[in-house]
């Protein structure tokens, strides 16, 4: 999703930047909202932080953004490759998010990760803006939606509405599968859905 010659470091800072003047928020502004140090968010604006998936989820919560709005610059025209091992992953506890590609069609943006989970990992979010979808590729997934779980294998699918609290569990070995967040456009939410927007994905 990021461009080649853009890491998330980088992109972060510059989309980061726009969307907090964009939403007239200063620095402690976003820091109380996001739950998220002041100190780290400069970090994270001058380029020099350590930006994980927690931070970015949180950040696209309170800013009421895709995540492909933090981390993205416009894609390349023509055909396009992206190598898994030229992708920076974002990391966070247990999980791996590598940014492939935002596709915008009509009213809707996609945005496709590949997404691998550790062994013995459990990934839990309190939600975020738009819908989930996600097809495993390998290993056995076990997924809980607003208090349903299911079970998944290679090639099961799973689709939900990720605003409401959900979580991913590699059930027996590491489990790599395709991650993809569906918005609509001009879908901007008029207040958080989030009892404590901190918590992050």
């Amino acid at each position: 999703m990021s461009a080649p010659d853009g890491s998330i470091r980088d992109m972060l800072a510059v989309n980061l930047k726009r969307l907090r003047s964009r939403r007239g928020l200063s620095l402690s502004e976003l820091s109380r909202r996001s739950k998220i140090g002041k100190a780290t968010l400069s970090q994270l604006e001058s380029g020099t932080g350590n930006p994980t998936i927690e931070t970015v989820f949180s950040l696209s919560r309170v800013l009421e953004v895709p995540i492909s709005e933090l981390l993205d610059t416009r894609p390349p025209a023509g055909l396009r490759v992206v190598r898994a091992g030229e992708v920076e992953a974002l990391s966070g506890e247990g999980l791996d998010l590598r940014p492939l590609q935002r596709i915008e069609s009509g009213d809707t943006v996609f945005e496709v990760y590949d997404q691998q989970v550790q062994a013995g990992s459990r990934r839990d979010s309190l939600g975020h803006v738009g819908t989930e979808h996600t097809i495993v590729q390998s290993g056995r997934l076990g997924v809980r939606v607003a208090g349903e779980e299911a079970e998944l294998g290679p090639g099961d699918y799973v689709g939900f509405d990720a605003a409401q609290p959900h979580g991913y569990e590699a059930l027996d070995g590491p489990v790599r599968s395709v991650l993809l967040l569906q918005y609509g456009k001009d879908r901007a939410p008029s207040q958080s859905p989030y009892a404590s927007p901190g918590e992050g994905e």
